[in-house]
């Protein structure tokens, strides 16, 4: 209710005296020249007697608009803070005397979803610091067959295995990986290989590794070869679909050829792991390595291309190319294979 202002309510009730002569009438006389120049006497005014208390009604602070309020709960409801993000800004821009009350209701959820995402890392942090050694590792197993008869009768195999165990400060890797074919009951192609990398975290970027690897080729001229290295590692990209990381550090090598004597080498590795989800189901992968020593260099890629086909299951297209600058005598420099296989994660 409207308070009405107290001299307003009494204006009606004011009586003002006029002395007789300054009243007009059809029924007076014309006022003479010196009636004229007589200043006019002083006004009495006759006013009730001051209303006391003067009447108060409390009303309380402005409240959001019902409409509104139901929108935002909503948006708040569904957990989606894009969502709420959305119909927040809307709200402060059409109801601005409000702001107070919009950002309450928005600063309540986010402390909500804030402390319930840290309990949730904690928890987890937890359960990564309390597993066993055997516990938190995850996979991927690679196979892909062919064989054909006729003129030609080729019979040949390519699979990968890789382990991954990723705790606080320590990610563990270990990989197998194997080709074969034959052609015409002759073996083209033997190659085996297999790899530990042990990383721990010195910061968001920063990293040390170290890399145990084995390889086998003799269709290439090298029966085992050895390598053993560490260095440091830095991730370049972090982010929600991509991230790629680069590694440097000292290499030794010691390998076995097939006719030659054998011999022990010291390199420098480096190498860069790039990894890019495309979209929900396309995966494109990049690896690349090289030892580089003052006898012999060796320089690696792969190269994948993988599309989700059903819960865990993965069809992957790759390029592998391996570079030899001083191979055994009788090897090619160049060794490149292709492959088409099914990859199952667990």
């Amino acid at each position: 209710m409207t308070k009405r202002s107290p001299v307003l309510a009494i204006l009606p009730l004011l009586t003002i005296a006029v002395p007789a002569h300054a009243q007009g009438g059809d029924d007076l006389e014309p006022e003479t020249e010196s009636e004229l120049e007589m200043p006019a006497g002083p006004l009495r005014v006759e006013a009730p007697p001051f209303v006391d208390p003067v009447p108060f009604i409390e009303v309380g602070p402005p409240r959001l608009n019902k409409a509104v309020k139901a929108m935002i709960e909503e948006a708040i409801r569904r957990d989606d803070s894009k969502a709420v993000a959305a119909v927040v800004k809307v709200a402060l821009a059409t109801q601005p005397y409000d702001a107070d009350e919009i950002r309450a209701m928005q600063r309540k959820y986010l402390d909500r979803k804030a402390h319930a995402l840290a309990v949730m890392t904690q928890r987890e942090t937890d359960r990564i610091r309390n597993s066993g050694v055997l516990e938190l590792w995850k996979g991927q197993v690679e196979l892909g067959a062919f064989r054909s008869t006729g003129n030609t009768s080729n019979f040949g195999f390519t699979g990968a295995l890789k382990l991954d165990r990723k705790g606080i400060d320590w990610q563990h890797t270990i990989l197998l990986n194997a080709d074969y074919q034959k052609d015409s009951g002759k073996v083209t192609r033997e190659k085996y290989g297999a790899s530990y990398q042990p990383r721990y975290t010195l910061n968001d970027g920063l990293f040390t590794f170290g890399r145990v690897q084995f390889e086998k080729n003799e269709i290439q001229g090298i029966r085992d070869r050895y390598s053993l290295s560490g260095g440091l590692g830095y991730r370049v990209l972090k982010r929600r679909n991509m991230d790629m990381s680069l590694e440097a550090g000292p290499a030794v090598r010691h390998t076995l050829f097939v006719v030659e004597p054998s011999e022990t080498t010291w390199s420098m590795l480096t190498s860069l792991e790039f990894n890019w989800k495309v979209n929900g189901t396309l995966k494109f992968t990049q690896n690349a390595s090289s030892y580089v020593g003052s006898d012999d260099s060796t320089f690696t890629s792969l190269t994948g291309i993988e599309a989700g086909l059903a819960e865990g299951l993965k069809a992957k297209m790759s390029y592998s190319f391996q570079h030899e600058t001083s191979p055994p005598d009788g090897a090619l420099k160049t060794d490149t294979i292709s492959r088409f296989s099914l990859v199952y994660g667990f």
